[in-house]
C-alpha cells in the first residue's frame, strides 16, 4: 500500500501540473483565433515538441511496444516511414502551410484554408472537410481514451471505465479552458516526459537483465527472427508487401490536422527549419526507444517468468517492476502524457471544425468572437462525451483504431494538402473529388484484408481523382495565382507579419 501511495502521488503531481497549465493559458485565451490557433505566435520548440506529443499517443509507449513484443523488428518499418513522413512533412509543408494560411485570408483551419485557397463559394469543400474531421478523429479520440482505460486497468488492476472516465475528465479539463494554447503547452512538458521514459526504462531492463550480451541471448532464444528486420524470412513478395504497407504509414503525415495545424501556428515560415531539427531529434529518440523497449521488454519478461496477458501493457509492466514507486509514478505519468497529449489536440480540431467550419457556414450574420470561443468549448465537451461513449466497450486494439484514424485523414486530406501548396491548377471540385475517394477507398479497401493498409491506394486514388478532375475544371484565377505566388516571396524574404481580418 506504501507503494501506490508514491505512486499515486506521482500521478497526483502529474494531473495538478497539466491543470495548472491550462489555467494559465486561459487567462491568456482571449478571442476565437487565440482559442483555435494561439494567436499564430508559438516559438519553433514549443510547436516541434506539441507536434511531436501530439501525434503519437499511447500508440507510442503502449501500440509499438506491443507490437515490437509481438512479431520482432518487422514492426519497426512503421517507425521508419513515420520518421520519413515528419521529415518530409516538415521539410515541404511546414513553411509553405504556415504562410499560405496568411496569405490566404488568414485561414485559422484546414478545411477553411481549402476554402480561401480554392476560392469555393459552394462552401462544400469546408463542409465535406469537416464532416472528415468530425468521422476520423472521433474515432482517434476514443482510441487515446481505451489507451487510458487499459493504462488503468493493468497498471493499478483497476477498473477499466474509472480510469476511461478520469483521464478523459482531466484531460477535458485543461483542453476546455486552455484551447489551442494549452494543449500546446502541456505537449511540452508530455513530450519531454515521454522521451525521457523511453530512455530510462528500456536501459533499466537491460541492467536487470544482465547487460546487452545476455538480453540479446534470451531474444534469439525466445523468439529468434525476432532481431531481423525482415521477420527471420527471404525477400518475398510478401515481405516486401509488408514492408511497403508499414512505411506507408509515412505518407499519413501530410494529411493529420492536429499536426499540420503547428505548422499555422508558428511565428513566421522561417522558424520552421529549427522547429524540423527539434522535432526530429525528439521523435528519432522516442521511437529507438519504444522499440527498443518492445525487443527489451520480451526478453525481460521471459527472463522473470512472467504472464504478460497483453503485450501493449510491456513498458507498464517494467516500469512497475524495475523502478523506485514514486519514479513508476512519473512513468505512468509520462504514458499517461502520451494519451492525453493527442486527445487535447484532437479535442481542439474537432471543436474548430464545429464552430469555424460548419457552425459560421450555415450562420448568415456572424458571431461575436466571446460567443465563438464559448461554442468551441461546447464543441470539445460534445465530441468528448460522444466518443467516450464509443470507447465504454472497444473492439479493436489501440494499433488498430489508430491506424484505421490514420490513414482516413492522411488519404482525404494529405494529397490536398500537397497540391494546394504546390500545385497552381488545384481546383475546388477537384479536391473535393480527391477528398472523397481518399475517405471513401479507406473504408472500402479495409475489410478487403489484401494485406495492404488502406492509407496507400487510398492515398493514390484520390491524387489521381484530384489531378484529374482539376484538369477538367480549371479556371485562371487571378488573385489565386497572385497569392501563390506571394506565398512564395515570404518564404524566402521574411517581412513584418500582419495578420489581414478573416472574412
Amino acid at each position: 500500500m506504501s507503494d501506490q501511495i508514491f505512486t499515486f502521488a506521482a500521478l497526483a503531481l502529474y494531473f495538478a501540473a497539466m491543470l495548472l497549465i491550462g489555467w494559465l493559458a486561459f487567462r491568456r485565451t482571449s478571442d476565437h483565433e487565440d482559442y483555435m490557433l494561439g494567436g499564430r505566435n508559438l516559438p519553433p520548440w514549443v510547436a516541434a515538441l506539441s507536434a511531436g506529443a501530439s501525434d503519437m499517443s499511447g500508440w507510442l509507449v503502449m501500440g509499438l511496444p506491443g507490437a515490437i513484443y509481438v512479431s520482432g523488428l518487422i514492426e519497426a518499418w512503421i517507425a521508419i516511414g513515420l520518421t520519413i513522413g515528419a521529415y518530409l512533412n516538415w521539410l515541404l509543408v511546414a513553411p509553405r502551410l504556415r504562410a499560405y494560411t496568411e496569405v490566404s485570408r488568414n485561414s485559422i483551419t484546414v478545411p477553411s484554408f481549402f476554402e480561401n485557397r480554392l476560392r469555393d463559394s459552394t462552401r462544400l469543400l469546408r463542409i465535406l472537410s469537416g464532416i472528415v474531421i468530425l468521422v476520423f478523429f472521433t474515432l482517434y479520440i476514443s482510441s487515446g481514451m481505451v489507451a487510458g482505460g487499459v493504462f488503468f486497468e493493468s497498471s493499478f488492476d483497476g477498473d477499466y471505465l474509472t480510469g476511461m472516465l478520469l483521464v478523459t475528465g482531466v484531460t477535458l479539463a485543461y483542453t476546455l479552458f486552455g484551447g489551442f494554447l494549452g494543449a500546446s503547452l502541456t505537449d511540452v512538458v508530455q513530450g519531454l516526459m515521454m522521451v525521457i521514459a523511453l530512455v530510462v526504462i528500456p536501459v533499466a531492463a537491460v541492467v536487470a537483465i544482465g547487460g546487452f550480451g545476455e538480453t540479446g541471448e534470451l531474444i534469439t532464444e525466445v523468439a529468434p527472427d525476432h532481431l531481423s528486420l525482415l521477420g527471420g524470412t527471404a525477400l518475398t513478395g510478401g515481405t516486401v508487401l509488408a514492408i511497403v504497407s508499414a512505411m506507408a504509414w509515412g505518407l499519413g503525415y501530410f494529411g493529420q490536422p492536429h499536426i499540420i495545424v503547428r505548422f499555422m501556428a508558428l511565428r513566421s515560415p522561417q522558424e520552421a527549419k529549427s522547429a524540423r531539427r527539434i522535432g526530429i531529434s525528439w521523435m528519432v529518440v522516442s521511437l529507438a526507444g519504444a522499440v527498443f523497449s518492445g525487443l527489451v521488454g520480451l526478453a525481460f519478461v521471459a527472463k522473470n517468468g512472467i504472464d504478460l496477458a497483453n503485450p501493449e501493457t510491456v513498458v507498464l509492466l517494467m516500469s512497475q517492476t524495475l523502478l523506485h514507486p514514486f519514479v513508476a509514478g512519473l512513468v505512468l505519468a509520462a504514458v499517461l502524457a502520451a494519451i492525453m497529449s493527442t486527445i487535447s489536440s484532437q479535442l481542439i480540431v474537432c471543436s474548430s471544425a464545429l464552430v469555424e467550419d460548419l457552425y459560421k457556414v450555415f450562420r448568415r450574420t456572424p458571431p461575436s468572437s466571446r460567443r465563438l470561443v464559448m461554442m468551441g468549448r461546447g464543441a470539445v465537451l460534445i465530441v468528448a462525451v460522444v466518443a467516450a461513449v464509443l470507447a465504454i466497450a472497444p473492439n479493436d486494439t489501440i494499433l488498430e483504431l489508430v491506424s484505421f484514424a490514420w490513414a482516413g485523414f492522411g488519404a482525404a486530406f494529405g494529397p490536398i494538402i500537397l497540391l494546394s501548396l504546390f500545385w497552381r491548377r488545384l481546383t475546388n471540385w477537384g479536391a473535393l473529388a480527391g477528398m472523397f475517394v481518399g475517405a471513401a477507398t479507406v473504408f472500402l479497401w479495409k475489410p478487403l484484408n489484401t494485406g495492404i493498409y488502406e492509407l496507400l491506394p487510398a492515398f493514390v486514388f484520390a491524387l489521381v481523382a484530384a489531378v484529374v478532375v482539376s484538369l477538367f475544371t480549371y479556371r485562371h484565377n487571378d488573385e489565386i495565382q497572385k497569392e501563390f505566388t506571394d506565398t512564395g516571396a515570404m518564404i524566402a524574404v521574411p517581412r513584418p507579419r500582419t495578420v489581414p481580418e478573416t472574412p
